[in-house]
């Protein structure tokens, strides 16, 4: 059970906002620098990349985290499957043109906001690129944010729904650079974190309008079925009060009610591997189970992900469609990724403009309410004190649960060993 956790939080739009029409009443603040950094995945961006990329996703203890006991061997672990996986790893890029489009996309997504909140809001903000796993790295990110004296900080995970593997993993980083004997940016900026937005009217609508259009593009009839294709997790993870599973059943719910009536909505979860029970049911057993049931026309709508990468340009493209066809759909349709679509755009614009208005939740906070912080790390808050909130701790039933997750990743890793199956592809397809 996910628990709640109340925090102090300080409001940003008294320092953040020079006076704009839409903000009669804020003072004017010539000294204040806004900056937005955009935080997600990385990918490799040619097939010699790909290897590294693997070592440093595999090195995440976010991802595999090992017992105290054999935390050592992180970083062995994470060289010998890497080495394994590339192989395979760079057929699979060299399927969709030889690498990874995820950071070209975020660039032209921070650089497409940027524009939009000088125009919607008559705000001037400089925007940052932060990768967890591949260049641009987060590192690099908040390098250019300290030389560019940015005052006030908005960040933004590029994950519609929250969870420790991918949000959580890239704040838990963040607090790391922020709270190190030398912090990568000063303790005077002031910062707070978007750290779920599946639930915004803009971005609803910008999924809903690409789902109606490829639903208008198959043939007219009753037989008309969208499939929801999320990223997989291990229950266990679940069970450690990660909120993943309720946001996307909630975004999901909220896109089906503007699809028409007639339409038959489904939601599954791609990318499970190993011995483990992950969420269920399986994409990869509900499109065979949609054909042998008589499904002609299939959309499926891959909605864990806002830019195009390997598990929608290979895993969903490719496998799934292969597999579809296999199992008598005729009619296939994949929704696009939101890319740079003009609404999603102005949404996220929207979003930041809101942010600053609204009450500061910093890197420790966000980690904290959706339980990815560990007892006794060293916060944000304690080095930064951004919103007076010192020890918040999880419950021991959520402890508990969490080192079971922990262990059931052990599990799958050693799986991955000695099966010679796959793990990397659950981590968000690997860019």
């Amino acid at each position: 059970t996910t628990t709640t956790t109340t925090t102090t939080t300080t409001t940003l739009h008294s320092a953040v906002l020079p006076n704009t029409p839409s903000t009669p009443n804020l003072p004017p603040a010539p000294s204040s620098k806004i900056g937005v950094l955009f935080l997600n995945l990385g990918g490799p961006s040619t097939s010699t990349d790909v290897e590294g990329f693997l070592y440093n996703l595999f090195a995440d203890p976010d991802i595999i985290r090992l017992p105290p006991l054999l935390s050592s061997f992180q970083k062995p672990i994470a060289a010998f499957i890497s080495m394994r996986r590339a192989p395979k790893s760079i057929k699979a890029y060299n399927s969709i043109g030889g690498g990874s489009p995820i950071v070209k996309y975020t660039e032209e997504q921070a650089e497409l906001v940027k524009a939009q909140l000088k125009e919607r809001h008559n705000v001037e903000v400089e925007t940052y690129v932060g990768m967890r796993y591949w260049y641009p790295f987060t590192e690099e990110a908040l390098e250019k944010i300290n030389r560019d004296e940015v005052t006030n900080l908005v960040i933004v995970p590029l994950y519609p729904q929250f969870s420790v593997s991918t949000s959580g993993s890239s704040l838990r980083l963040l607090q790391s650079y922020l709270t190190s004997p030398t912090p990568l940016l000063p303790p005077t900026i002031k910062h707070t974190v978007i750290d779920s937005w599946y639930d915004r009217p803009g971005y609803v609508s910008s999924v809903s309008s690409l789902t109606l259009s490829s639903l208008d593009s198959l043939p007219p009839g009753p037989d008309r079925h969208v499939l929801f294709s999320a990223h997989g997790v291990p229950k266990s993870y679940i069970q450690a009060g990660d909120p993943y599973q309720s946001q996307v059943e909630d975004c999901v719910r909220l896109i089906a009610e503007t699809l028409p009536p007639d339409v038959t909505v489904h939601l599954s979860y791609q990318s499970r591997v190993g011995p483990i029970q992950w969420l269920t049911p399986y994409t990869d057993e509900v499109i065979p189970r949609l054909g042998s049931e008589g499904v002609k026309s299939l959309v499926v709508v891959p909605i864990s992900f806002v830019s195009e990468h390997i598990e929608t340009l290979e895993e969903i493209d490719i496998e799934y469609k292969s597999l579809a066809l296999a199992s008598g759909v005729t009619n296939w349709r994949r929704v696009p990724a939101l890319n740079t679509s003009p609404g999603f755009i102005a949404d996220v614009a929207d979003m930041v403009r809101d942010a600053l208005d609204e009450p500061a939740v910093s890197v420790t906070s966000a980690c904290v309410r959706n339980n990815c912080v560990d007892e006794g790390e060293t916060t944000v808050d304690d080095m930064m004190a951004i919103n007076g909130m010192k020890d918040d701790r999880l419950g021991n039933a959520e402890k508990v649960n969490g080192r079971l997750a922990m262990l059931g990743v052990v599990a799958t890793v050693f799986w991955e060993v000695a099966s010679g199956k796959g793990v990397f592809s659950y981590f968000f397809g690997t860019g």
